[in-house]
């Protein structure tokens, strides 16, 4: 005679455990973001900065290059007017990049900053930026939008040039 086995101990491991899993599932992109904040991994900028500049460090020039991509979704018009600038540690500056909407329909988007080598992106400050916040466009509409920045004067002195990316992206359906 075979004897009847309790499996609701093992079905609530179970349970517990896709749980857990899908917990973990939302959590990861939260967690992700922190870690490269914290360890200036992947290229990830920090947000807005307050704090008060330290000296300017005359004695270095690093060069600070700009790239702009659209994701493919994306029809705007969109560059940097300057390519690269010269900086001394500490030093602020303002770049302006334009963005203009070609298309007959108001649209939003946003940019996602990222700089190379990843190591550098615990060094740049932002003041202000226009990859904080959406960027809505009317039909036709052009825009400049400024980035107010400097580097931290504690940037390792093998860094000499960093490049600083922004992919924008069309966020009219998600905004």
């Amino acid at each position: 005679m075979q004897e009847k086995r309790n499996h609701k101990p093992l079905l609530y491991k179970l349970l517990l455990a896709v749980f857990c899993m899908f917990l973990f599932a939302f959590a990861l992109v939260p967690l992700y973001d922190t870690f490269c904040e914290v360890t200036g991994i992947n290229g990830k900028t920090g947000g807005r900065i307050r704090a008060a500049i330290e000296e300017i460090d005359t004695s270095r020039i690093i060069r600070l290059e700009f790239i702009t991509h659209n994701n493919q979704e994306m029809p705007w018009e969109f560059y940097v007017t300057q390519p690269y600038i010269d900086l001394h540690p500490g030093e602020v500056k303002q770049v302006d990049f334009y963005a203009r909407n070609p298309t007959d329909i108001d649209m939003v988007g946003q940019t996602i900053p990222s700089v190379s080598p990843g190591v550098g992106a615990r060094y740049i400050k932002k003041t202000e930026c226009f990859c904080f916040d959406f960027q809505p466009l009317k039909a036709g509409a052009e825009e400049v939008m400024p980035v107010v920045l400097f580097l931290d004067p504690k940037i390792p002195d093998h860094i000499e040039e960093l490049t600083l990316s922004y992919t924008l992206f069309d966020i009219t359906d998600r905004s």
